[in-house]
């Protein structure tokens, strides 16, 4: 009997690691089509209707279109940028996934800024897509993030 629910144990935490590792997949590829200067594969990590905002300092939130952002990646030199993130949490429901993500940015090697970016992935069909990043950015306090 204990074998039978070791086992148990054992294939529910591999399905939820390959869930989480869906889950981080297009937040990876964001990140790499990024330093790559890719924006095919940046595009590629959102859903079609996509949010991206930020918290200023002042406390308002500014809304960012997802094209200029693709846009403004792609005008980049491979290595220009480069975002580190940790993955702190992943939480699901369904189709909805909660991810949160302390980062320290780069820009040609050297430290820009840092903050958290909180997103919400939506899974379609198979395939897990980034519906909303809202984020924090400063200047003051960023631990480096290897």
């Amino acid at each position: 009997m204990n074998k039978i629910i070791l086992f148990l144990v054992l294939i529910s935490i591999s399905c939820f690691g390959q869930q989480n590792k869906d889950i981080e997949k297009p937040i990876r590829n964001l990140f790499l089509g990024m330093k790559n200067a890719d924006s095919e594969l940046v595009k590629s990590a959102f859903a079609e209707n996509a949010v991206l905002q930020t918290i200023t300092k002042e406390g308002t939130v500014k809304s960012d279109s997802i094209q200029d952002f693709v846009v403004s990646v792609s005008k980049f030199t491979k290595g220009d940028l480069d975002e580190r993130i940790i993955i702190e949490a992943i939480h699901t429901d369904g189709n909805l996934a909660s991810v949160f993500t302390p980062y320290s940015f780069y820009v040609k090697g050297k430290l820009s800024h840092c903050g958290a970016n909180s997103f919400q992935l939506v899974k379609q069909n198979t395939e897990w897509k980034i519906q909303y990043i809202i984020d924090t950015r400063r200047k003051d306090n960023c631990k480096e993030i290897q």
